[in-house]
């Protein structure tokens, strides 16, 4: 079989993402806010700050220090899941961190901190990469400046075959698990794990395969904050009308 014929668990090509979409600015309370529809993957993030950074010992004078959190919701997963943090949950709130940090431009926010709340509302696989894309928009929506969005996508090997966008089912029965983030305009890989493994040709196969698929999320990316802006300028200001002095 070729790998044009193979045909995936789901139905899709190797090179198919699922159907995504990702939306700006859904949360009111927050100073920004995305969601991201990844197949059956539903995660909303919401980003507060900068603010002044308590305990202020803590504080960093020449930067901001990021806090993140990475939290799935008990009726997230086929089985109802502990509320409280698992210890992948507090690995993966780590790894977003260090991801999104390398794109924040924290030294304009000596001593203050910049809050990320991720919540996995529906997990379907690859909910680490659709995290960090997520949290990327809701980032940008909050005006906080970033030298490049970022954005991640995952590839892996299922049955012998090199496979893009990684789904729950694949991501048990596969042989191998590639997620990468990048900073697609500077061209910068900011994350890049594995588990299980591949040849070198594989590997390579893999990667150009989840990079492929990042940069197509990243036009959605900007779609996404080109419709909020769209939207927000459609919002008459307050005076605007045909008013008449009395």
């Amino acid at each position: 079989m070729s790998k044009e014929e193979f045909i995936r668990v789901d139905g899709r090509k190797p090179d198919e993402l699922r159907k995504y979409s990702i939306n700006a600015g859904i949360l009111k309370n927050a100073d920004g806010s995305a969601e991201i529809r990844l197949g059956k993957n539903w995660i909303v993030v919401g980003v507060y700050g900068p603010k002044e950074h308590f305990p202020k010992f803590e504080a960093l004078q020449d930067r901001a220090i990021i806090n993140c959190r990475y939290h799935m919701a008990p009726y997230s997963t086929t089985e109802r899941k502990s509320p409280k943090p698992s210890r992948r949950e507090i690995e993966l709130s780590k790894v977003i961190r260090t991801a999104l940090e390398q794109a924040v431009i924290l030294e304009k926010f000596p001593e203050m901190s910049i809050d990320i709340f991720i919540e996995v509302l529906q997990a379907e696989g690859s909910t680490r990469v659709a995290s960090i894309t997520a949290a990327s928009v809701a980032l940008a929506e909050a005006g906080i400046p970033l030298r490049d969005m970022v954005v991640g996508c995952s590839a892996g090997k299922v049955s012998g075959k090199i496979v893009v966008d990684v789904g729950e089912e694949e991501d048990k029965e596969g042989e191998a698990d590639l997620p990468i983030a990048i900073m697609p305009n500077l061209k910068r890989v900011v994350l890049l794990q594995m588990d299980g493994k591949l040849t070198h040709e594989e590997f390579k196969e893999a990667f150009e395969k989840a990079l492929a698929g990042a940069l197509e999320l990243y036009e959605e990316q900007k779609r996404a904050l080109k419709g909020l802006i769209e939207k927000m300028s459609e919002i008459p200001s307050e005076g605007d009308g045909n008013e008449q002095g009395v």
